[in-house]
């Protein structure tokens, strides 16, 4: 008997727990839609993994992570669209069409070579895709996906733009644009008539302003936040854990002894 491999073992349970009579009652029922939410789950804590430098946990997430690639190719080969070993093949076959100074000729092995290739490369790919769904006017912003977190996606279309030359070259007008949307928000704010949409809006134009800025300091807006996320988190617990060890209660605890305690975590160096 010929012995299986750990992915098509995989591959196995899979199409097992999909059965339609013998199968898990949930996984016969999912649907791609439904399952797209645990995918983008999955992949966050692979990278929370990553963070941790949990080693162990990496190679659990990424196994869940890897779950979920075989369950989306399992669906598409029940509908007879495509199965693991196209999507397989497909990525083999993309990265071999990105690294032609590896798998071609040998030729400029250089870091600048490569990333100019490989964008050249994303490029006509994009363009063949727009042909394939009839549009006939690609742009260099197809391709960034819906599903990416607000602050990641703003980051690829601010760089997409970028490369077509739409970006300032100095830094005080990133300062002056995140000024003037700070300004319109205000103007909103003292209307008499406050419009939750409008507010929204400029509220959203200051993020991406401030993205725009990340992007020109090389800074990665969401891992910055992220940063900023854990920073916040450590100093709030450590204020608790003050609270608590006074017997006082955090919601009875007012503003001002908030801020006076903040300064404090700041200054134990609360991350």
């Amino acid at each position: 008997m010929k012995k299986t491999s750990a992915v098509e073992n995989l591959i196995n349970v899979m199409a097992r727990l999909r059965h339609p009579t013998e199968g898990c009652p949930w996984d016969r029922e999912q649907t791609f839609s439904s399952v797209a939410p645990y995918t983008i789950e999955e992949a966050y804590e692979v990278a929370d993994a990553i963070e941790q430098n949990d080693m162990s946990g990496l190679k659990e997430e990424l196994g869940d992570l890897l779950l979920q690639i075989i369950f989306h190719s399992r669906m598409a080969e029940e509908s007879g669209i495509f199965d693991f070993n196209e999507v397989a093949q497909s990525i083999a076959d993309k990265m071999v069409r990105r690294h032609p100074h590896v798998f071609g000729k040998e030729i400029q092995r250089t870091r600048d070579f490569h990333g100019d290739e490989w964008e050249a490369q994303k490029k006509r790919e994009r363009y063949e895709k727009a042909l394939r769904r009839g549009d006939e006017s690609p742009s260099i912003l197809d391709g960034v996906a819906l599903a990416f977190p607000a602050l990641m996606r703003a980051d690829k279309l601010g760089k997409r733009a970028a490369k077509a030359g739409f970006e300032w070259r100095e830094i005080e007008p990133y300062f002056e644009k995140i000024n003037e949307e700070i300004g319109e928000l205000r103007s909103e704010l003292v209307e008499k008539e406050v419009s939750k949409e409008l507010v929204e809006e400029e509220l959203g134009d200051i993020l991406l302003s401030i993205v725009a800025l990340a992007r020109h300091l090389k800074v990665d807006a969401e891992l910055a936040l992220r940063k900023s996320n854990d920073k916040f988190e450590s100093r709030f617990r450590f204020i608790e854990k003050q609270l608590s060890e006074e017997g006082k209660i955090p919601e009875e605890t007012s503003l001002a002894e908030y801020e006076v305690r903040w300064k404090e975590a700041k200054k134990n160096k609360q991350v």
